[in-house]
C-alpha cells in the first residue's frame, strides 16, 4: 500500500516502477508456447479494414466536391457535401453542420434575389441557430427529370417534350441530368449526362399509353439520385399527377423524400374537367411531395405556357440560397428535427414568403 502522506510524484514513480516490475516477471515466467499465441490472437488487430466495410455507407461520412459557401465579407467558407443519414440523405450534413437551401417569391410569385445574410433567422426546434455559412452562387445541380408517359398524357406528350428540353437548355452548363420515363411502371430513358443533345435523341419517340406508376417512378428517382456527382440535387417531375398503378404509396414516397436531401419541384399539367379521381387527386399528390422537398408545385393552365414555366424553375435552382448553421443537438438519435427559416425583409418591400424544407433526420448513432 502506498502511503498518501508523500509527495504525488514519488507516489506515481513508484507505482510506475513496481507496475513494470510485475508485467515484467509475468511475461518472463510465461512458458515459451504462449507467446506465439499471443501474436496470432493480437495480429488481426492491426489488419486493415477490409473494402467492403470501408464502403459501407452507414460506417462513412461521404464526402464528395465541397460546396463553397460566402460570408458578408465575401470569404470562402469550404463546407461538407454531404453524409449518410439512415437510407438516405437530408440536407448535407457533417458532424454537427447543416446547409438548408431556400428560394424566397413575393406576392406574385416572383422569385425574390439580393437579399444578405442578416435577412434570415434559422431555428431547429424552435431553437434559434447561429448562421455560419451563406451563398447565392450559381452552383452545378444534378437533375433527375421524372415524365409521364401513361395514356392520359397523350395530347400534351409533345409540349412536354418541348418543356423538358428548354429547361435543360437554360441550366447552368455543368447541370448534369437523368430522365426517367414512366406509364405502369417507370423506366431509364437517359443516363446521367451533361450533353443535352444525348438526351433529345433518346426523346426522339415517346409512345405515351397504358396505367400510371408516378408514385414508383418517384421512389426509382429518389435512388438514382445516389449517383449524382453534385451536392445539390433536385428532380422535375412532369406530370398530370394522376397515379393508379404504382407499388408504392403516398405516405411510403413522402417519407423517402423527407429522408433524401433532394428538392423536387414539379409541371403539373392538371385538365379542367378531370375524369378520373386520380386525375383529380393529382395537384394534391404533386404539391404534398414538392412542399415536403423544400420545392414548388407549378400548375399549367395553357401548354403554350409549359416551356416558360420551366425557365422559371430553371432560374429558381440557379439563384437559391443556401444557409448553413452548426446544430447545437448533438445526439445522434435519428430523430426527425423541425426547421424553420424566418426573413427579415429589408424596409419597404412587400410581405414575401420563404421556400425551404421543414426539418432533416439527425444521423443515427
Amino acid at each position: 500500500m502506498v502511503s498518501a502522506s508523500g509527495p504525488p510524484q514519488a507516489a506515481a514513480a513508484s507505482i510506475e516502477s513496481s507496475s513494470r516490475g510485475i508485467r515484467r516477471r509475468c511475461f518472463l515466467r510465461c512458458p515459451a508456447w504462449v507467446l506465439p499465441l499471443l501474436v496470432l490472437a493480437v495480429l488481426p488487430l492491426f489488419r486493415p479494414r477490409s473494402a467492403s466495410a470501408q464502403q459501407d455507407p452507414l460506417n462513412q461520412v461521404h464526402i464528395n466536391t465541397p460546396l463553397p459557401l460566402t460570408t458578408k465579407a465575401s470569404t470562402t467558407v469550404p463546407l461538407p457535401s454531404s453524409a449518410s443519414v439512415r437510407s438516405g440523405i437530408m440536407f448535407h450534413i457533417n458532424t454537427n453542420l447543416v446547409l438548408v437551401p431556400l428560394t424566397v417569391t413575393d406576392p406574385l410569385d416572383r422569385l425574390v434575389t439580393g437579399l444578405e445574410k442578416q435577412n434570415f433567422e434559422v431555428y431547429e426546434d424552435n431553437r434559434p441557430q447561429a448562421i455560419r455559412a451563406f451563398s447565392c452562387d450559381d452552383a452545378p445541380v444534378s437533375i433527375g427529370i421524372i415524365l409521364d408517359l401513361s395514356g392520359s398524357m397523350s395530347d400534351k406528350v409533345v409540349r412536354a417534350r418541348g418543356a423538358l428540353l428548354q429547361f435543360m437548355q437554360t441550366s447552368n452548363p455543368q447541370d448534369e441530368f437523368f430522365v426517367i420515363g414512366f406509364n405502369d411502371r417507370p423506366f431509364l430513358l437517359s443516363d446521367f449526362t451533361s450533353d443535352i443533345d444525348k438526351v433529345e435523341a433518346n426523346l426522339a419517340n415517346l409512345h405515351p399509353e397504358r396505367r400510371t406508376a408516378l408514385l414508383d417512378a418517384i421512389y426509382l428517382g429518389l435512388q438514382k439520385m445516389k449517383e449524382a456527382k453534385w451536392p445539390r440535387k433536385a428532380l422535375l417531375i412532369i406530370s398530370d399527377g394522376g397515379d393508379n398503378n404504382s407499388r408504392y404509396t403516398e405516405g411510403e414516397v413522402r417519407s423517402a423524400v423527407r429522408e433524401s436531401d433532394v428538392q423536387i419541384y414539379a409541371l403539373g399539367i392538371f385538365d379542367a374537367e378531370a375524369p378520373t379521381v386520380e386525375e383529380q387527386n393529382g395537384p394534391l399528390l404533386l404539391n404534398s411531395v414538392t412542399t415536403d422537398s423544400g420545392g414548388r408545385l407549378f400548375r399549367v393552365d395553357d401548354l403554350a405556357e409549359m416551356s416558360d414555366i420551366a425557365t422559371r424553375i430553371s432560374a429558381e435552382l440557379r439563384d437559391e440560397y443556401v444557409l448553413g448553421y452548426s446544430t447545437n443537438d448533438l445526439k445522434m438519435d435519428g430523430k426527425w428535427r423541425k426547421v424553420r427559416v424566418k426573413l427579415l425583409p429589408p424596409p419597404g418591400l412587400p410581405p414575401l414568403t420563404v421556400h425551404a424544407r421543414t426539418g432533416y433526420y439527425a444521423p443515427l448513432q
